[in-house]
């Protein structure tokens, strides 16, 4: 009973927003947006949810002194920090984008340079896996290498420099056979969402119930 209840909330749910998406006429139309803002509250429980769930492990780590409970401790107190900071901000400015407050003082200087440095790791992991990628073993590797050369040298000054064709040959790169692939993938995605939402809604996939 407890897995049927569920089931046949997620099949009603579905089959109502699959009907109002393809039906404009009233009261079908204007369900859709009622059942968009529904979704953005139920979205905000889950926020809470997934806030208790963060805490209650890292807390746990915290007091079993597991391996890792320094970064587990950091983050915790980085949490709390930056709650204080932004209801602080609330209750004084009515916003957390004043300048100059507490808030866009932990989010200026603290969550920015960390967005920066994770991206900046990045780059060294994609350099990594170019690296490898780009190995000239096969037929396929080379043309895979010769492409981004000419892809990279065409979007910089020097690549122009070098030869005046090589612009134009990364445009039609980018316009062409690479559109083509992403258009490509974008279809396999759609076609996954599809058959994704089907299993949701029809109850073969039930993973989210466990």
């Amino acid at each position: 009973m407890k897995k049927n209840i569920p089931l046949v909330i997620t099949f009603l749910t579905g089959l109502v927003i699959v009907v109002t998406f393809f039906t404009p006429h009233q009261p079908m139309g204007s369900m859709q947006q009622r059942l968009l803002i529904w979704y953005s509250i139920v979205l905000g429980f889950t926020m809470l949810l997934g806030i208790d769930s963060l805490l209650r492990s890292n807390l746990k780590k915290i007091a079993g002194r597991q391996p890792g409970w320094i970064y587990a401790a950091a983050l915790v107190a980085g949490f709390l920090i930056t709650m204080a900071a932004g209801l602080y901000t609330w209750i004084g400015t009515k916003s957390l984008l004043t300048l100059g407050s507490s808030f866009m003082f932990i989010y200026t200087y603290v969550i920015v340079p960390l967005q920066a440095t994770m991206f900046a790791l990045l780059a060294f992991f994609i350099a990594s896996a170019a690296y490898r990628a780009f190995r000239a073993r096969s037929m396929e590797a080379t043309l895979l290498l010769i492409t981004a050369a000419v892809v990279m040298l065409g979007r910089v000054p020097v690549g122009a420099e070098l030869w005046d064709k090589l612009p134009v040959m990364q445009d039609w790169i980018m316009e062409v056979p690479q559109m083509a692939a992403k258009r490509g993938i974008f279809i396999g995605i759609a076609l996954g969402t599809v058959a994704m939402s089907l299993r949701v809604i029809l109850g073969l996939e039930r993973t989210y119930l466990s």
